[in-house]
């Protein structure tokens, strides 16, 4: 089902939420108020809200210093450049203190995709999960962006979201479903496959998993929101009860959620990995869902991944 907002209004209406019951909560952003939509957090709560300028280091450097004054800083800026921009700044002004800053990038992957390879954002998870004690998680849709949002509000240490820019299809239909950091969820049980997505590339594996069913092929179909830390315990158990995994990902195939799950399988319980990503190269310009198809990161492109690794 289609929903008509993206994930950064989902995360910015969650956490003015949470911030007008909590007044050590700030928004910190990097003149990108109208990219990360706060607009409205900014004019209900301006005495909780910081305009750093275009500085994206100044954000994190800014952020941290309010975390250890006692606030619980939410630095908001495209995951492009808060990732790359900051680096140094994450790795020792956030990470190295253990500050409890939540660094939140926004349009992520190719969601700028016709801006091309200066704001896409396909190394980050692989930067961001090498930050000794950072959390790394990407929310699938909507609701579960509101529930991640509810729990960073409670949750002491640093971490890493990334999330993408448009309109998502849901994949929880309902608010009836856990959200834990570090846990795993299994939206489709099977035992012949397992298919790991993370972001907004959950929806694509769940709609493969319905359509390999629909064939007779039950797949595992598993929402991987938190990449560190991983769900080890998930990711065992369907390596041994499955014995093939596919990982798809927004993300090139070095260093992010199928690199993550290869290390376990690799050294605990090796299987057949196939990592459905983007390659070593600088992808093409053009739409989001334009990008996805030319290098088969779709519905389509899972479910013939995993007809080709049963042979079938």
């Amino acid at each position: 089902m289609a929903n008509s907002i993206p994930c950064r209004k989902a995360f910015t209406d969650t956490l003015l939420e949470c911030a007008k019951a909590d007044s050590s909560i700030v928004a910190v952003t990097s003149d990108a108020r109208g990219s990360v939509t706060l607009d409205k957090f900014a004019a209900e709560l301006p005495r909780q809200f910081v305009e750093v300028g275009i500085a994206e280091q100044n954000l994190v450097g800014i952020s941290s210093g309010l975390a250890l004054s006692g606030k619980k800083p939410f630095a908001c800026s495209p995951a492009c450049f808060l990732s790359a921009r900051s680096m140094e700044q994450v790795k020792l002004d956030v990470a190295y203190n253990n500050s409890n800053v939540k660094l939140i990038g926004v349009s992520g992957g190719v969601s700028y995709g016709p801006l091309g390879a200066s704001h896409h954002s396909l190394n980050d998870i692989a930067t961001m999960r090498t930050m000794p004690g950072l959390t790394v998680i990407l929310p699938c849709d909507v609701r579960e962006t509101a529930k991640m949002t509810r729990a960073l509000a409670k949750f002491e240490g640093p971490v890493y979201v990334r999330m993408g820019r448009n309109p998502v299809s849901d994949v929880y239909e309902g608010d009836d479903f856990s959200f834990e950091i570090g846990k795993a969820n299994v939206l489709l049980d099977g035992s012949d496959i397992a298919i790991i997505a993370t972001g907004e590339m959950v929806r694509y594996a769940l709609d493969a998993g319905l359509m390999l069913k629909e064939r007779g092929v039950y797949a595992r179909v598993i929402d991987m929101h938190t990449i560190k830390p991983l769900d080890n315990e998930a990711v065992l158990k369907a390596a041994h009860e499955t014995g093939k995994i596919i990982t798809v990902e927004e993300h090139y195939a070095f260093g992010g959620l199928g690199s993550a799950i290869a290390e376990l399988t690799a050294q605990r319980c090796p299987v057949p990995v196939s990592i459905m990503a983007f390659p070593d190269e600088y992808v093409i310009t053009g739409e989001q869902d334009e990008v996805f198809r030319y290098y088969g990161l779709t519905a389509d492109g899972i479910y013939n991944t995993a007809l080709k690794m049963l042979n079938k």
